[in-house]
């Protein structure tokens, strides 16, 4: 299946379609007249998305699901096969977010994250790896992001799962290797223009923003709309997001003292916000598109400023570490 118009006619299950990345993938895989499964705790904004995809000339479907309920994923995946007879992907998109200090955002917070987050998607697989196995062929599409790769202060419990996430997939992937025509593919961009940053649980007291370069959903979009067209193991969206995992890969510490003063830094300036645990627990009715409205406009070249500075800032900060411990 390596040519785009072969979706055609594809069944491919998406959650966390009601807005954001899942959204724009919805939308895009659209275009290629798919048959499409959407989930997602909000039934009306899962409603809009199903008209959009109708009139690019996809035939949808509406499934309210929670991915962090083991039992409602395997009915999801029931559904999704009985609909057309054969699931061909699944995306898993779903996920929340929470920021604060560690001891001061309820655990409840924290393990909720990790349930959505991380059980989330393999509640999905769970469910669907069945019916790929018997039917021999099918696509898992994971949407990690680089904070499988990168920690993120201020959001340990997204950091803990994000980071299991990772060693997950790759712990699957070895052991579908009997299963040449059942493939697992990990999608890690860097910081998304969506609106998940207005959803998340704020127990910092300052008002959130995305650090930039920040990158177009859309892009992440057209990267699952390949995976499902062409698989492939792993795919850097944004060349920040490589460029953070090699960072870390070589300069662990560094890296993350850099992250850690990067939101120190953030925090003191940031403007004062009423806590709240945003969509952790329950859906919200607002910030349902694809967009958060935090991007830069132009091509992926007007982000090459802001990763020249993100080189600077972090060197400066090397030498200033290195000289501190002397």
């Amino acid at each position: 299946m390596n040519n785009l118009q072969d979706l055609q006619g594809k069944t491919i299950v998406i959650t966390g379609a009601s807005s954001g990345a899942g959204r724009a993938a919805a939308l895009e895989f659209a275009k290629y007249r798919t048959k499409l499964v959407l989930a997602a705790r909000n039934e009306a904004a899962l409603n809009e998305v199903k008209s959009e995809c109708e009139e690019l000339g996809a035939q949808a479907i509406v499934l309210v699901t929670d991915t962090g309920d083991s039992k409602a994923m395997i009915a999801l995946a029931n559904a999704a096969n009985d609909w057309q007879g054969r699931l061909d992907a699944w995306v898993n998109n779903a996920g929340i977010l929470a920021a604060g200090d560690f001891d001061k955002t309820p655990m409840a917070v924290h393990e909720q994250v990790i349930r959505t987050n991380l059980l989330g998607y393999m509640n999905g697989t769970h469910a669907v790896l069945p019916i790929f196995k018997t039917q021999g062929h099918g696509i898992i599409i994971n949407n990690i992001s680089i904070g499988g790769f990168l920690p993120v202060p201020y959001g340990a419990g997204y950091t803990a799962a994000k980071f299991g996430l990772r060693g997950w997939s790759e712990a699957l992937k070895g052991e579908l290797s009997a299963f040449p025509d059942i493939y697992v593919c990990d999608l890690y961009p860097a910081f998304l223009d969506t609106p998940g940053i207005q959803h998340a649980a704020n127990y910092t007291g300052k008002v959130l923003k995305p650090a930039p370069p920040v990158y177009d959903p859309v892009r992440l979009a057209h990267a699952m709309v390949k995976a499902a067209a062409d698989p492939s193991s792993n795919t850097y969206i944004g060349s920040v997001s490589l460029l953070l995992k090699l960072s870390h890969a070589i300069f662990p510490e560094l890296t993350t003292k850099m992250t850690g003063f990067v939101m120190h830094k953030y925090l003191n300036m940031a403007d004062p916000i009423a806590l709240s645990d945003g969509n952790v627990f329950n859906t919200v009715d607002y910030g349902m598109s694809t967009h958060g409205g935090f991007g830069l406009p132009g091509e992926p070249k007007a982000h090459r400023k802001y990763i020249a500075g993100v080189l600077i800032t972090g060197l400066a900060l090397g030498i200033y570490l290195v000289s501190k411990r002397k």
